[in-house]
């Protein structure tokens, strides 16, 4: 090709673009289990305890996980796991030892009532499960360093909402949720004594986010991987050698030889 002449067909062209291929976190079996079990817990839920059982940190747990799940939000599922790792791990403890006989602080009692529906404590096992999923979940998607933050703030607001505009404790509540996120104390049948309830709110308060949460966020950010220059799309190998061997091929045939008599990618004299 002489000097000045446009290029020849076939001569220099735009470099092979290398498109980035998202890589799914999680597998697809996982996300359509969780649903299918959200699928039956919400109605369930809503029905029997109406709108306002929502309000409790691990159902809101269990919502943002769904959506986390889905999104592939480690920003979502780091906020569940700051925020009920701790107490749902407690659940688990006194739920093993109720089983047999000794429970710690008798959080899972309902568990163990006869004349409870079986249906409904069978669904309440998720406060089992619902911690160890949520590790794994970090542990693929990385850990969102924003989450205890996000998750103080929003526990801070629900625990306004439930404390000035939710029902207080009573005898026989039934179905409806009382006492949520134990805003009058652990006992959801009497509000508690030992101090005024504004001082116990006032503990919740300051005391989730700084003796709950924030141990919870030193683990996960000493073991989980961190979410800190992640990205959620790969090139793979087979896409970045075609890439860069036609690339590498184009520039090669549109090389001037005037400029580079050494160079081994002449064009062949017609």
């Amino acid at each position: 090709m002489v000097r000045g002449e446009a290029p020849e067909e076939g001569g220099l062209h735009p470099p092979t673009t290398v498109t980035p291929k998202r890589v799914q976190a999680l597998p697809i079996e996982l996300k359509l289990a969780y649903t299918g079990f959200m699928a039956v817990l919400l109605p369930t839920y809503w029905t029997f305890y109406g709108p306002t059982n929502f309000l409790y940190f691990c159902d809101l747990a269990l919502i943002l996980t769904l959506i986390g799940i889905w999104t592939e939000s480690a920003l979502l599922v780091s906020m569940c796991a700051v925020g009920i790792l701790l107490p749902q791990t407690l659940w688990v403890a006194d739920f093993i030892a109720s089983a047999v006989g000794a429970p710690i602080v008798g959080m899972t009692a309902y568990m163990f009532k006869a004349d409870a529906s079986l249906f409904l404590r069978g669904l309440s096992l998720f406060h089992g499960w619902l911690p160890f999923l949520l590790v794994f979940l970090v542990w693929r998607l990385g850990y969102d360093q924003r989450a205890w933050g996000a998750w103080s703030l929003l526990a801070i607001v629900v625990l306004v909402v439930c404390f000035t505009l939710m029902p207080e404790p009573r005898p026989d509540p039934g179905f409806q949720p009382v006492n949520i996120n134990y805003v009058w104390g652990m006992n959801d049948n009497v509000a508690q004594t030992l101090m005024h309830p504004y001082l116990w709110f006032a503990a919740l308060v300051v005391g989730i986010p700084l003796l709950l949460c924030a141990p919870t966020h030193v683990v996960l950010k000493r073991l989980m991987p961190s979410t800190l220059g992640r990205s959620s799309y790969r090139i793979t190998s087979a896409g970045f050698a075609k890439g860069v061997t036609g690339f590498a091929s184009k520039t090669c045939d549109a090389r001037d030889p005037e400029q580079d008599e050494a160079s081994a990618c002449r064009r062949e004299p017609a």
